[in-house]
């Protein structure tokens, strides 16, 4: 298994695919999903170092994944993104913070190339 593994939830097929692209030319290895049950068992089995997570998806809010995170005691990065109001994602950072999350950071859709790759680095 690599040393660099991003697993992405998103329900924008079109962000997740750039996502992956990226990730995957920094030498990620990447799982993608749009369904919190496959997200939470491919945590479990996948030992993500990066987590891409969309805070405003059908069927899961993102704070309920950051939460979910927390409890499992996760150590991975976590970039928390919305297309939504910025401040959804700060209240994520604030909430991951509070509950024992050692990175969490936030961003705002669309993300340019340039800062997608800064970020995953």
């Amino acid at each position: 298994m690599s040393e660099k593994r991003a697993l992405i939830i998103d329900d924008e097929k079109m962000f997740a695919d750039f996502v992956r692209q990226v990730a995957e030319g920094m030498g990620y290895e990447v799982r993608v999903t749009d369904q919190a049950d496959v997200f939470k068992q491919t945590f479990k089995d996948f030992d993500p170092t990066v987590i891409i997570l969309d805070m405003v998806m059908p069927g899961v809010e993102g704070i309920e994944l950051v939460n979910w995170l927390a409890e499992e005691g996760c150590s991975a990065r976590i970039m928390v993104v919305t297309g939504y109001n910025p401040h959804y994602v700060d209240f994520a950072k604030t909430i991951g913070s509070a509950r024992g999350l050692s990175s969490v950071q936030s961003y705002t859709k669309p993300i340019s190339l340039a800062d997608l790759r800064k970020a995953l680095s």
